[in-house]
């Protein structure tokens, strides 16, 4: 979550309710966890409420949600712009007939699901999810959403890993 036109004071607050914890889930890594961050109801709302201010413009008809933290921030939005949510799944999680896209991980791969008919052609899709890091995962999610007739607008993501410079925004 960045602002070009300069920082807004709710921002450094957010990042303020981001805890860092070193070597999680395994030596080396840095995990941003964000349940510090829901515990405060003040940053949690403004967390939300940034990403609408953003998004409530721009015609979105549908939001999706990544597994499992893309649930926590997505659904708020998309009742707030009025779209709907669709929920993007680890592998046997949705009933139903889904389709899948496959991506890789650091060690091995994954993969994401979607029940088929979530989305329709022409349909104007945000991505949510908590934190952008190597892109896999936010990759599998537009390919699977495009691959419906889905238009990804932008990729919403609470936080940028620092070691990632790449921006995902398509608008």
């Amino acid at each position: 979550m960045s602002s070009c036109n300069g920082e807004d004071p709710r921002i450094l607050d957010i990042k303020s309710k981001i805890r860092v914890v070193p070597n999680f889930p395994k030596p080396g890594i840095m995990f941003r966890d964000i349940t510090t961050l829901l515990l405060d109801p003040v940053a949690f709302k403004n967390t939300v409420d940034l990403f609408v201010e953003r998004y409530k413009d721009k015609n979105i008809t549908v939001v999706a949600g990544i597994e499992a933290r893309g649930f926590i921030f997505g659904p708020p939005i998309a009742l707030a712009i009025g779209a709907k949510f669709v929920p993007l799944r680890k592998p046997k999680k949705l009933p139903g007939e889904v389709i899948s896209e496959e991506y890789v991980l650091e060690y091995g791969t994954d993969r994401l699901e979607m029940h088929v008919g979530a989305v329709e052609q022409g349909d104007r899709a945000l991505m949510v999810d908590d934190l952008v890091a190597t892109g896999g995962t936010l990759c599998a999610a537009m390919t699977l959403l495009e691959r419906e007739g889905a238009e990804v607008v932008e990729c919403a993501c609470v936080i940028e890993s620092l070691s990632l410079k790449v921006s995902y925004e398509y608008v």
